[in-house]
């Protein structure tokens, strides 16, 4: 019996989000074409990302958008996880600490069956990085600190209300026309970024398959505020009994918002569940009649994938959700996006300053192509763990459940989504012994990503008294040179014990580590790195 009426319930104020005002570009004025290094289309978690990476290694880019915001009209929250390596990287670019004091910290999250904890994990246990496993945060306050850090630096061209109409691609060029308020102009671009997102007009144009799918699972995201005192951790249940037996994730935010998603029958109709009574009647199940809440936004969503065969086609990149999209669970969407940004900006970077030879690019596709690959398959398991498509699949979860309450060796197997993490990269030309990330560990008075900041090309570690000739190899590739004791953190988690070296590619992915390496070792890892 319910205790409140069913209208009993009210909306937060809208978030304000800021608003950019259109300039001229100079092509409108002068009706000539310009050329550009790089031209990034789609000021979104990528493609800001990629851009602010640029200016802080001292490249200019044009940024265009077809609005003049960040986030989406109307919405509260989309991605709102942001892994450690996202952290990180962050970090490196200047943003972290206003990420970190607007969201909410945390590593623990817990997997419930109806009232029962089946499964639970502390993602601190392993990390020894600066930088917690996991901050929640809308997106659009990530977005807008990268826009502010950006104009910080100086050297992106922001040009809002410039939507991209078509593209031609040359061997040595791409030309680029483009609509604003004012009319039409076009630039040319030695290189071009589709950050575009999942509804990418540039893929389109191109003709490219995306090998697109979506799910039949439905949900609801309901971003709420109240009174009731919860953990901050990430709480899921496989099957929900406030929600009719299914599932329903639960996370705390910036501003002190819930975000809860409400997984709903696969023929819902996305109005009718996302009505505010229909919302404030789940809450009260979930929550109890007598709590005070207020909405902040309530929106329905059907996830989809899709993945690019190639993320490269001639000086045309594709990052972020226009190169692939995966369904939410783990939060490895927006993360893929900004470490796709991580791993193309010192690349072009190095090609653009004459100091690498334009094939090393070739490397984004081969190193970024199989990342993604990786978490549609993470993520295409979670969701049918979540949402089984047949009585085998149902049969399959149900056991791994009751096993799960009963034995410890099951628990890992309940499946409600494999956070995201940063994926290890195969072994290439450009990696001969594979590449993993370096976290963000402290020495010597400084930390990884402080050292990175202050030596874009890399960074030579070496564990004990360093070999001269190979020292004087690195300082003359660039690469800033420190020591360390074997017994320190960062060489145990580099691996390296007395007599090693490691070499840490710039966007902190290790690129070598032997003891000790042979001449022929350290060249070839030195030649990706000058």
């Amino acid at each position: 019996m319910e205790t409140s009426k069913p209208t009993d319930f009210r909306f937060a104020p809208e978030y304000e989000l800021p608003r950019w005002p259109f300039a001229a570009p100079p092509e409108l004025t002068s009706g000539k074409t310009q050329r550009y290094p790089v031209v990034i289309a789609g000021a979104g978690l990528s493609g800001l990302t990629l851009a602010c990476d640029l200016a802080a290694r001292g490249v200019r880019s044009v940024l265009l958008d077809d609005d003049d915001t960040i986030g989406v009209r109307g919405a509260s929250s989309r991605g709102i996880c942001y892994a450690q390596k996202s952290l990180e990287i962050f970090d490196r670019l200047g943003i972290f600490e206003r990420i970190r004091d607007k969201g909410i910290t945390w590593n623990v999250g817990r997997t419930l069956s109806g009232s029962d904890e089946v499964y639970s994990f502390d993602l601190a246990v392993e990390s020894c990085s600066e930088q917690p496993p996991f901050i929640n945060i809308q997106q659009f306050y990530v977005e807008w600190f990268l826009v502010e850090r950006i104009q910080e630096l100086g050297l992106t061209d922001l040009r809002w209300k410039n939507s991209i109409k078509n593209v031609q691609a040359h061997e040595d060029h791409v030309r680029v026309q483009v609509a604003t308020p004012q009319g039409e102009y076009t630039l040319e671009a030695s290189y071009l970024i589709d950050a575009t997102g999942a509804a990418s007009p540039i893929r389109t144009q191109l003709g490219l398959n995306a090998h697109s799918s979506l799910g039949e699972d439905r949900w609801c995201i309901t971003d709420v505020r109240f009174s009731k005192p919860l953990p901050k951790e990430r709480w899921t249940w496989t099957d929900a009994p406030f929600n009719d037996g299914r599932g329903v994730w639960q996370h705390l935010m910036g501003d002190g918002v819930w975000r809860i998603d409400y997984q709903m029958a696969a023929d819902a109709d996305p109005h009718a569940i996302s009505r505010p009574e229909v919302a404030a009647k789940r809450l009260r199940e979930q929550l109890g009649a007598d709590v005070d809440f207020e909405f902040v936004w309530i929106g329905p969503y059907q996830y989809r994938d899709h993945l690019l065969d190639e993320f490269r086609h001639g000086r045309i990149f594709f990052i972020g959700d226009a190169a692939h999209v995966v369904s939410p669970f783990g939060a490895r969407g927006g993360n893929t996006g900004i470490q796709d940004a991580n791993n193309l900006g010192w690349k072009l970077a190095l090609v653009l300053n004459g100091a690498a030879d334009a094939t090393l690019l070739d490397s984004y596709q081969a190193e970024r192509h199989p990342a993604a690959a990786e978490n549609l398959k993470v993520t295409s398991r979670t969701a049918h763990f979540l949402a089984p498509r047949n009585a085998v699949e149902h049969r399959l979860r149900r056991a791994v459940i009751a096993l799960a309450r009963r034995y410890r060796f099951a628990r890992p197997m309940v499946n409600t989504g494999r956070m995201s993490v940063a994926n290890d990269y195969p072994a290439t030309r450009w990696l001969p012994q594979g590449g993993r990330t370096v976290q963000n560990v402290s020495f010597n008075g400084g930390s990884v990503m402080q050292a990175l900041r202050q030596s874009p090309r890399g960074i030579a570690f070496f564990v004990g008294t360093p070999r001269g000739d190979l020292r004087e190899q690195a300082i003359a590739a660039g690469l800033s040179v420190h020591e360390l004791t074997a017994d320190c953190a960062l060489a145990r988690h580099l691996g390296a014990d007395e007599g090693s070296v490691a070499l840490v590619r710039p966007d902190a992915y290790l690129a070598m580590c032997a003891r000790p390496p042979t001449a022929d070792q350290f060249k070839q890892a030195l030649e990706i790195l000058k």
